[in-house]
């Protein structure tokens, strides 16, 4: 089955709050699905708070991109996610991983136990299950899943709608295409490429701060063309060749590419 486009923007509040309640709304009006959230303390307020006044601005859907299960305690992500989805009327899509590298330096700033990646992966199944008990029969929360490796691959075909890929910006074309070819193969899966490089600009936050464009593999998944048209063209053909079909952009280059989500989204 083809699943039709939709795309999301990562937008962080960097700013003073009338600057970027603007940001919102403006990329609610250029079409784009969802406004997510990341899950780093030291860049913004934090996630709920944030994405609820976003909803209640907006018609956008809004998530997490994404928790980093180690951070909390499963139970009390579940009731966050479903109370999201709850004040939203269904537009809150919980996010969840295992966390980014460097997660252990974190957790011991914060005096939290540093989590071995298999107890991290089973908090991930945890957070879900809780999350499926509150909603009940009649409220499903989507959840959207950061994996690599074939345990976290087959967790995600058992408890996530959509599957994102832990990746680091250097990775081939090859390398990322096995992943989705293998994780499809698992489950009837959405598949979102989070996209940090448009042209030669790396968006802040989305990226490792030594990312350089010029060092990257010409046809790295990480990057699109500036250009609306030919980004438009790559997009579809990522679609067509590898299956995905949910793309996620820094906030920087949301309104340049408001021209291609004009195009594409719902199609």
């Amino acid at each position: 089955m083809t699943r039709p486009f939709r795309f999301g923007v990562v937008a962080p509040l960097r700013t003073d709050l009338p600057t970027w309640l603007a940001r919102v709304r403006r990329i609610a009006d250029s079409g784009y699905s969802t406004l997510l959230m990341p899950d780093v303390p030291q860049w913004q307020p934090a996630p709920g708070p944030t994405l609820a006044t976003a909803a209640a601005l907006t018609d956008l859907r809004v998530g997490t991109w994404v928790y980093a299960s180690p951070l909390r305690p499963p139970w009390m992500t579940a009731w966050e996610a479903h109370s999201l989805s709850e004040l939203t009327g269904g537009r809150f899509e919980l996010g969840i991983g295992t966390g980014r590298p460097g997660i252990e330096d974190e957790l011991r700033e914060k005096g939290l136990p540093v989590v071995p990646p298999n107890e991290r992966l089973a908090r991930v199944r945890e957070t879900v299950t809780a999350l499926r008990d509150l909603d009940g029969p009649d409220r499903h929360t989507p959840v959207v899943m950061a994996v690599r490796g074939p345990k976290a691959q087959a967790l995600a075909a058992e408890v996530a709608d959509t599957v994102t890929f832990a990746l680091m910006p250097d990775e081939s074309r090859a390398e990322v295409t096995q992943l989705a070819h293998d994780v499809s193969a698992l489950g009837d899966l959405e598949l979102a490429l989070h996209v940090p490089i448009i042209g030669n600009t790396v968006a802040p936050f989305m990226a490792p701060p030594d990312t350089d464009p010029a060092t990257l593999p010409v046809d790295s998944l990480a990057m699109l063309p500036e250009d609306p048209a030919a980004a438009a063209e790559e997009i579809q053909r990522r679609r067509e060749e590898i299956g995905f079909s949910y793309f996620v952009f820094g906030a920087d280059f949301a309104d340049k590419f408001a021209p291609v989500v004009a195009e594409l989204a719902g199609r």
